[in-house]
């Protein structure tokens, strides 16, 4: 693949995010970001499969921002991988050989590669060409450090995981703390193993990266991001948050802002102020059907207006809520939270929405589904005070209409003292977050500084 090289290039970085949405997105907003210091400087070749090519060429991107595909892995539906376990294994070991073959192709030649840290292998492939590495981690820098721990409590390929063994060798681990304990047996009483053990597996490859990016802010996450900074052998960065913020500000000449076409942001445009409860819970888990109607029967209920956010099921899901909201299978998330009418976030607790909530300014109500979203759930309830905790302790308790109803009720009263505390709790996270990625932010500056490793 031959693209037009600027006369000033300096580099060519070849990014590989891990093939799914959630995961994609991150890196493709980590490359804007980059791209932005260093304008038509560098060229950045983005690589995924080949059924991502549609979804990543729509994204907005600087010229300097090009794709390339390798074949797909596996069949899927509509995007939608079914062999999951199969999935992560032919990613782990049938995707580096076609990526080795297409970077040796690539003009100007390549002369760095981020890749995403949930795959073993391009650290090892950037060494055999001499070339630097960074790692993207795409979730909480304190899900980092548990990961560590499980780790070292349970290495290499045969990892014996079990609540038992977490009680007779935590006392062994250093730093660990009643809470991070309790989130790590969460961890281990998921009752699929095989997606912790891919990120487990990919702990030791950690050790063979340049730089280590974290997809947060220091500011959020300082005792956690300043503890892996003081143990981890090479440069660590925190550059989030990778979300789009880019596409918030219209481009010259757009007036869009006057004559918006999305249908979404038209009717949040008709909804008054702080009115609004938006729920989504990611594009990899859904909520069982049964909790699906538990939260329709208390949305129509309750009366509140609602944009809810539904992969499936959404024909079903529009006659079980009411007429009070509207039920679509995908926005512009951060659009939409951003939104003046958004009065809070029902949300899974993913990282990237966590992120893109606290930039908004939202208020979450976390419904943890899987492995780390427990622990951000926890960080949203309990240290940032930025949200709540809806629901039981494990995904499979059905939380009931009336339960539902009562917690939805009161975080959408703004007028209560505890709504208050929270949303005052939710601005102040804006003001951080909009200050670390604004000129001379922490963000800002961790950007500058890891170009400024890659080439030096």
């Amino acid at each position: 693949m031959s693209i037009e090289v600027p006369p000033c290039v300096k580099g060519h970085v070849v990014a590989l995010p891990f093939p799914t949405r959630s995961l994609i997105n991150p890196m493709i907003n980590l490359c804007k970001f980059l791209a932005s210091k260093t304008p038509n400087e560098v060229i950045i070749t983005v690589v995924v499969t080949e059924e991502w090519l549609g979804y990543i060429e729509s994204y907005p991107k600087p010229h300097t921002i090009r794709v390339a595909t390798i074949p797909d892995l596996m069949p899927s539906d509509g995007q939608m991988v079914h062999d999951v376990p199969g999935f992560v294994e032919a990613i782990a070991t049938k995707m580096r050989t076609p990526f080795e073959q297409l970077i040796d192709k690539l003009e100007p030649p390549v002369t760095a590669i981020v890749g995403d840290a949930n795959i073993v292998w391009p650290a090892a492939v950037a060494k055999l060409r001499n070339i630097p590495v960074a790692l993207l981690w795409t979730m909480s820098a304190s899900c980092l450090e548990l990961y560590r721990q499980l780790d070292i409590l349970a290495p290499g390929p045969d990892r014996c995981l079990s609540v038992h063994l977490l009680d007779e060798q935590a006392k062994h681990i250093q730093r660990i703390s009643s809470s991070q304990l309790t989130d790590l047996s969460k961890l281990l009483h998921e009752s699929d193993f095989r997606f912790l053990k891919n990120s487990l597996d990919c702990i030791p490859g950690l050790a063979k990266t340049d730089c280590l990016l974290l997809n947060t802010i220091q500011e959020l996450e300082a005792e956690q991001v300043d503890y892996l900074k003081a143990i981890l052998p090479f440069h660590v960065y925190p550059i989030g948050p990778a979300i789009p913020f880019m596409e918030l500000e219209p481009a010259p000449n757009d007036d869009s802002s006057t004559n918006n076409s999305d249908p979404v942001i038209k009717w949040l445009d008709c909804q008054p102020n702080l009115s609004v409860l938006y729920i989504s819970m990611g594009s990899f888990l859904s909520m069982s059907r049964a909790q699906m109607e538990e939260l329709a029967s208390a949305l129509k209920t309750s009366g509140i207006r609602f944009l809810w956010v539904c992969r499936s099921d959404t024909e079903w899901v529009k006659d079980k809520c009411g007429e009070k909201g509207v039920v679509v299978p995908w926005c512009e998330q951060l659009k939409v939270l951003c939104h003046a009418s958004i009065a809070g976030f029902w949300s899974h607790c993913g990282w990237n929405s966590t992120l893109e909530a606290c930039f908004a300014g939202v208020p979450i109500l976390g419904f943890p589904l899987f492995l780390d979203q427990f622990s951000t759930c926890r960080h949203i309830a309990e240290d940032w005070k930025n949200g709540w905790k809806v629901g039981g302790e494990r995904p499979e308790d059905l939380v009931t209409k009336e339960e539902i109803l009562k917690v939805v009720k009161m975080a959408m009263d703004v007028e209560n003292e505890e709504v208050k505390k929270i949303r005052q709790k939710a601005k102040e996270l804006k003001a951080l977050f909009r200050g670390a990625m604004a000129k001379g932010g922490s963000s800002d500056m961790n950007m500058h500084a890891f170009v400024k490793d890659l080439w030096n």
